[in-house]
């Protein structure tokens, strides 16, 4: 058996970050699971140029994801910390770094490590 290249490792890593994160907000419908799918192929191609770049795919499928959802279904994930106002989605920090975080800029809070949503939303825990 072949060892699983960095590159393997990285993409599976962030893919089960997101999804994890997805599923603690209830949003891990069959297409939003292919958005998913899609930014893993597209960062695929990009860390292929940029192997230095692995450790920052994480939040950069996060982002993706984000942002594929906010066009065709609104925010996402809604920020847990403020509870008054107008419902604000989190941001991932750092936006092109490895250790991505959800963050609400509104407080200037760090909510939770991507993957791990389900723990600061009171979600499905990640393992």
């Amino acid at each position: 058996m072949d060892p699983i290249s960095p590159l393997e490792r990285a993409l599976h890593t962030a893919r089960a970050r997101v999804l994890a994160d997805l599923v603690a907000g209830e949003v891990a419908d069959s297409d939003v699971v292919s958005l998913v799918e899609e930014s893993v192929v597209q960062r695929r191609w990009w860390v292929e140029q940029w192997p230095d770049g692995a450790a920052y795919v994480a939040g950069l499928v996060a982002q993706d994801v984000q942002d594929a959802l906010l066009e065709r279904y609104g925010r996402w994930p809604l920020c847990p910390v403020c509870g008054s106002g107008d419902p604000h989605a989190l941001d991932v920090e750092p936006e092109l770094g490895p250790d991505p975080h959800w963050v609400c800029h509104q407080a200037g809070v760090k909510v939770a490590a991507v993957g791990s949503l389900g723990r600061a939303t009171g979600g499905v825990p990640s393992s």
